[in-house]
């Protein structure tokens, strides 16, 4: 019997669930410390076909978390670094890179697009706000990913409607934006309660584009929480 990449997946979910994920499009906006993370464990799910999204270059202080910052990568953009990653892994993946920040008019173009499920993991509230929304607005199956900055313990991880996301400050600013624009809810969110400590966050207008605060980070955190991302997005894929 000739060995295939995808034979330990198949053994988990037959031929035709290997059908059914190499014939999906999925989105992935944001590509850092959860969203890389998201990205490869869908393509190496067999997820055939994604468009990746980020405008952020790979920097220094990316390395202890991000899954695509090493010394060899530092300065390039990370939309690139990742596409090249996934083709590594598979490569008859269909990809679509985008290496620009998205907001206003780009967001509602790119979400206006088919896809069989988008994942967010936009760290800045304003762009993750108005992708939520006009995905929402569109009928797509989103996941959100909440704050994985502050915290240490993967196992308070929740998955959760977004309107029974609790105790994290990143969804309490997400809801009550959504709230004001008339969404309460339809929308899965990868989130932890875990009590964040304010001496872990330090404010520095110039930290990195579009930001105005950085929260200490852990290494494997955020990958959990990509992790956990991609497992909803194959799950409902698969109808498990």
């Amino acid at each position: 019997m000739t060995e295939h990449w995808q034979d330990r997946t198949r053994l988990l979910i037959g031929d035709k669930g290997i059908e059914v994920l190499k014939k999906r499009h999925v989105l992935v906006v944001g590509l850092g410390g959860v969203g890389a993370y998201a990205a490869e464990q869908l393509a190496r799910a067999g997820i055939g076909k994604m468009t990746l999204v980020d405008g952020d270059v790979v920097s220094l202080t990316n390395r202890n978390r991000q899954l695509l910052a090493l010394q060899s990568t530092l300065g390039r953009p990370k939309a690139e670094v990742m596409a090249e990653r996934l083709r590594d892994i598979n490569p008859e993946i269909e990809l679509t890179v985008i290496n620009q920040y998205m907001k206003d008019q780009a967001i509602i173009d790119l979400v206006s697009q088919p896809y069989d499920y988008v994942v967010d993991a936009i760290d800045t509230v304003a762009p993750k706000v108005f992708l939520l929304y006009y995905a929402k607005q569109n009928g797509q199956h989103i996941v959100s990913s909440m704050g994985a900055g502050g915290k240490f313990h993967p196992e308070k991880i929740e998955i959760a409607d977004i309107s029974k996301s609790n105790h994290c400050r990143l969804a309490f600013y997400i809801r009550k934006r959504l709230h004001r624009l008339g969404v309460q809810d339809g929308i899965k969110v990868v989130f932890s309660p875990e009590p964040v400590d304010k001496a872990t966050i330090t404010t520095d207008m110039e930290a990195e584009q579009n930001k105005i605060s950085n929260v200490g980070t852990i290494s494997y955190l955020p990958a959990v929480f990509g992790c956990y991302c991609a497992s909803v997005v194959i799950n409902d894929l698969l109808g498990k």
